[in-house]
């Protein structure tokens, strides 16, 4: 018996029983529209017999405008074109080009969220970029100088963790340089990683702090029996914890002397073999300001909105992670698999972070990253 084809789309119905289930038998396609870029098939749940498009859940879906432009606008944001180019060469307006960052930022949160689960790394490399929003000083800050967390102008980091095994950003956040900001960031890469990796970062203080609140035991004191107050509990670095910082002394500008230090797990560090560096995580940090337009040095296209400038960020890092081999991570070609098209015979399979970490297969196209759907996560696989 002919089995019907899995068409890979979960119903859109939140009064369904089988609401954002995928590979459940009850999709069917039931006919094609034409659209601007070509043709797409209408879908229905024979559960709920509710009809969706095909591009439903999507950056696409109700759209007026072609694929292509959209796809072109969104990718001209990830090569350092501002809002203004971006609107001089498609001919649409800088709020329309917005609305389409903000769909695909979103896209990308889903992404994130879905596939950045359980990774097996061993070190984690930890840095912040300086950046700023509206003004450079902000008309309200605190002792150190700092954008206030709810401050809609001055200095704003963008904070990122990076495993260096696989060249991949487990989190990429925006706000002030503060402790809270810093506890978000190991918060974050602590729910995304497996067990308790070694931590290495500059010699900014807040970051000890933020990995003791994330990784730590608590210690009690039984009752002596004597007058006084008991003790109160002692909260401890986890014992797996390995904290390493890598000490810069600058002056005016020029760099003076380069140090490390361990600040904890000293004999972990020594048993797994390791090196305190950050110099991948700092290579990064030049990836964003050359593909990012807000993050170039001395720029007229600097964001007036965090959130702006949040999305941008976010969507970079899934397209980073998923869509944009890495070369250092490129693997040689058996002889018998490199395969001549026209005057080019490939030796080297491309790899993304992505595919280095084990959360796919290959290689995503830039529309595959605007329209991917996932299963609740209490009922998908870990499958790319």
């Amino acid at each position: 018996m002919r089995k019907p084809k899995d068409w890979g789309q979960p119903c859109p119905n939140p009064a369904c029983t089988h609401y954002r289930r995928m590979q459940q038998g009850n999709v069917s396609a039931i006919a094609t529209y034409l659209t601007q870029s070509g043709k797409r098939r209408i879908f229905r749940c024979h559960t709920c017999e509710t009809p969706f498009s095909e591009t439903r859940e999507t950056v696409f879906f109700d759209l007026r405008t072609s694929e292509d432009k959209v796809m072109m606008a969104l990718k001209m944001l990830l090569v350092r074109v501002d809002l203004a180019g971006i609107s001089f060469v498609l001919g649409v307006t800088e709020e329309t080009v917005l609305a389409w960052l903000r769909r695909a930022a979103h896209q990308a949160e889903a992404i994130n969220q879905h596939l950045l689960r359980n990774l097996p790394v061993t070190q984690v490399q930890l840095d912040e970029m300086w950046n700023f929003i509206g003004r450079k000083h902000a008309q309200e800050t605190d002792a150190a100088g700092e954008s206030l967390p709810d401050s809609a102008d001055g200095r704003q980091w963008v904070w990122v963790s990076l495993a260096p095994e696989f060249r991949l950003m487990i989190t990429a956040i925006v706000g002030p340089r503060t402790l809270d900001t810093a506890k978000e960031v190991v918060a974050v890469t602590k729910a995304r990683v497996a067990g308790i990796p070694a931590f290495f970062s500059d010699g900014f203080t807040c970051y000890l702090a933020a990995l003791i609140a994330a990784f730590h035991v608590v210690t009690t004191f039984a009752r002596t029996g004597k007058r006084g107050r008991p003790r109160k509990p002692r909260c401890e670095p986890h014992p797996d914890l390995v904290y390493g910082q890598l000490v810069k002394q600058k002056h005016q500008g020029k760099l003076l002397t380069l140090s490390t230090r361990v600040v904890v797990g000293t004999e972990r560090l020594t048993h797994l073999g390791l090196r305190i560096s950050t110099a991948l995580v700092e290579r990064i940090n030049l990836t964003l300001r050359q593909a990012l337009a807000p993050l170039a040095r001395k720029t007229s296209g600097f964001c007036k909105d965090r959130e702006r400038l949040r999305q941008r960020v976010v969507f970079f890092q899934a397209f980073y992670n998923m869509a944009r081999p890495h070369m250092s991570l490129q693997q040689p070609l058996a002889q018998q698999e490199q395969t001549r098209h026209g005057a080019i015979r490939p030796r080297w399979r491309q790899q993304t972070p992505a595919m280095a970490a084990g959360m796919t297969d290959h290689v995503w196209t830039f529309r595959e990253l605007l329209t991917v759907k996932f299963e609740p996560l209490n009922s998908q696989s870990m499958s790319g």
